[in-house]
């Protein structure tokens, strides 16, 4: 498999990347496998690192329905929870992209092989060759480039004060530029979540602990 970059403008990814994101938006992508998942509709997944026993049941069924769904999902991977998820997900034959916080590993797992070779998976990543090592910065430019993608957003866990809590406290607050505030679901609560952008200018859209949400 051979690497092929990409632009935000390039004709697979959706328009909403750039709607989202701005002038955030990365000016390049590097990409390994069918960059047709991109134009699929995509549910991205987060979990903090530490999760509940009760949201590891809940996801790991979730994961399972959209295996059996044929559903793609877009995701870092990169939490245990994440990392099962995947596990699940590759027993099936369901698409997924998978977006490290760092540049594509010149040495894949073994487990992507097969996947990549019959098309369901794609990996992308917006950092240069040079970014080996995932930090927490690279993390969070990560994760708004992952809520950007999405069409619904799943949150299967956020731990207080951590990295996602944090993207749910910018989401609360208004738009940069003319827009209203962003609106978080609500357990038990199935509803539109806009992206708001952070001080930092990195745009992302959340759902609350287990339930889906769908970004305009």
């Amino acid at each position: 498999m051979y690497q092929l970059t990409i632009t935000p403008t390039d004709a697979h990814l959706p328009v909403r990347l750039l709607e989202r994101l701005g002038s955030a938006a990365p000016s390049e992508l590097t990409t390994i496998g069918n960059l047709d998942l991109l134009t699929l509709p995509k549910t991205a997944l987060f979990c903090s690192a530490r999760c509940p026993g009760d949201a590891i049941l809940r996801t790991h069924d979730q994961a399972a329905r959209w295996r059996d769904e044929m559903h793609c999902v877009i995701s870092g991977f990169h939490s245990p929870m994440e990392q099962d998820c995947l596990r699940i997900l590759l027993r099936g034959i369901s698409p997924v992209i998978i977006c490290p916080a760092r540049a594509i590993p010149k040495r894949l797992p073994p487990s992507w092989k097969q996947p990549l070779a019959e098309g369901r998976m794609l990996i992308l990543s917006a950092f240069e060759g040079t970014e080996n090592r995932m930090t927490a910065a690279l993390a969070e430019s990560r994760n708004a480039l992952v809520a950007a993608l999405a069409d619904v957003h799943y949150f299967a866990h956020i731990t207080p004060g951590g990295h996602l809590d944090k993207l749910a406290q910018l989401l609360k607050q208004p738009r940069s530029v003319g827009g209203s505030p962003a609106s978080i679901t609500q357990s038990g609560q199935a509803g539109r979540a806009p992206l708001a952008r952070s001080v930092g200018g990195s745009p992302a859209a959340l759902t609350k602990c287990g339930h889906a949400g769908r970004a305009p």
